[in-house]
């Protein structure tokens, strides 16, 4: 029997062809972005903003639109627009046509409020890349969103998306194309490295992965349930949010101890015992491949059993084999998991991302370095996620869906989550 990814390429041929330019396949990580968006009843991509405030008068908007339209130009993910042709996600390549729209704000409205609005208005026939721009009026000084839909990047692409609109911002002969060579050689390095991808997902699809992925996730529930809340109060926003600044261990903290204190959380908000579905993004480019811009890290899974075991080291022994299969495809586990006769629908009730603060890197502009901020309250896909970023201090933090996570059990959870990463007498605010 053909493996997931071998039949996707296979519709993949038929509807393209071959040498096709502007209608390119996708990874196993886009075709759960894009089929996550389908199934959403509102049609809502995943969208990835990053914010940035500037002293008033920095920006030049039509300058900074320029800027990433030749961003886009330079990058095929960039310039292109998840699809799905009779059923089979694809990459329609366009021409570089990036938008940036100064969203009026609403009688008394903040800035992060205007912000809100304009992200969740938005199209998801148009441009994978966006740019935003309000004026703070408090603070003097204008915020800048960078947002992107998330079947086009990862984590990997924001560093140096920031670090290229920024040079190109500053480019003097800003309106100049690129070389037609150059996109030319760029989408052939892009279309290799996404064929390399699905390669190493053909191959690591074996009989044995799919068993071992069915016995790993077999407890997972269907959807953990909501402990207390079933709608978000009148006038309050989508979401809540948490943070707080820890001192950072020697070396960071391991990933199967990041791992820990979000089953700690979990054990809050759902109680014990329950195998809920926590993700995490993991991997990098296929070996061989340009450095190319796009979304190439896969979404692994663990069981996050909110019970009291079964301890740091037995979670690492896990997770360090769950990596020799980390090149499953999502989409592929899912299927293994329900023939395995699981009623898990590949939910996730929690997700777990973890940054270095070297890979992160201000944006900018005419040699004025944005200060990035959050615009916390947007709609999230899951019950709670965890963003964690290490370096010279490990910043936690953590949102959570109003409609079913309230908010004294939210804030408990992550006082448990921030316990599990340091002794309570060395909290820092």
């Amino acid at each position: 029997m053909l493996s997931i990814t071998s039949q996707y390429l296979a519709r993949y041929r038929r509807l393209a062809g071959d040498g096709s330019d502007t209608l390119l396949p996708v990874t196993g990580a886009q075709r759960r972005f894009v089929l996550v968006r389908r199934l959403d009843p509102s049609g809502r991509p995943d969208v990835v903003p990053m914010f940035f405030a500037f002293p008033q008068g920095t920006v030049d908007p039509e300058r900074l639109r320029t800027a990433a339209c030749r961003l886009a130009a330079r990058h095929t993910a960039l310039r292109s627009r998840p699809d799905v042709l009779r059923g089979t996600p694809v990459l329609s390549v366009t021409e570089p046509d990036v938008t940036l729209t100064r969203p009026a704000p609403a009688p008394g409205e903040a800035s992060a409020d205007t912000l809100r609005r304009a992200l969740a208005a938005w199209d998801p026939q148009g441009p994978a890349l966006r740019l935003f721009l309000v004026h703070d009026e408090e603070r003097e000084e204008e915020i800048l969103a960078v947002a992107l839909d998330h079947a086009v990047c990862d984590g990997r692409s924001l560093a140096r998306i920031v670090d290229e609109l920024g040079a190109a911002y500053g480019e003097e002969d800003l309106a100049a194309p690129p070389e037609p060579e150059e996109t030319k050689a760029e989408l052939a390095a892009y279309h290799d490295a996404v064929l390399r991808q699905l390669a190493a997902e053909e191959r690591a699809e074996t009989p044995a992965a799919a068993a071992y992925w069915a016995d790993r996730l077999r407890a997972l529930r269907a959807h953990a349930p909501a402990p207390l809340a079933s709608r978000v109060p009148e006038g309050t926003r989508p979401s809540g949010a948490a943070q707080a600044r820890l001192p950072a261990h020697d070396g960071g903290v391991s990933f199967p101890g990041l791992l820990d204190a979000c089953r700690a959380a979990a054990r809050e908000l759902y109680g014990p015992g329950l195998a809920v579905p926590l993700g995490y993004p993991w991997g990098g480019r296929p070996a061989g491949a340009d450095p190319v811009v796009g979304c190439f890290l896969n979404t692994l899974v663990c069981p996050a059993d909110t019970g009291d075991g079964p301890g740091s080291a037995v979670t690492a022994d896990a997770w360090w084999d769950d990596l020799d299969r980390a090149d499953v495809p999502f989409d592929a586990v899912v299927a293994a998991v329900r023939a395995a006769g699981a009623d898990w629908t590949g939910g996730l009730d929690g997700l777990l991302t973890v940054d270095d603060d070297s890979r992160r890197p201000p944006l900018r502009l005419a040699g004025v370095e944005g200060r990035e901020v959050h615009v916390d309250g947007r709609p999230v896909r899951g019950p709670f996620a965890v963003s964690v970023t290490q370096g010279a201090e490990i910043r936690l933090r953590m949102v959570w869906d109003r409609a079913v996570l309230d908010d004294a059990t939210a804030h408990r959870a992550f006082d448990a989550l921030t316990h599990a990463l340091r002794p309570s007498d060395h909290a820092m605010d």
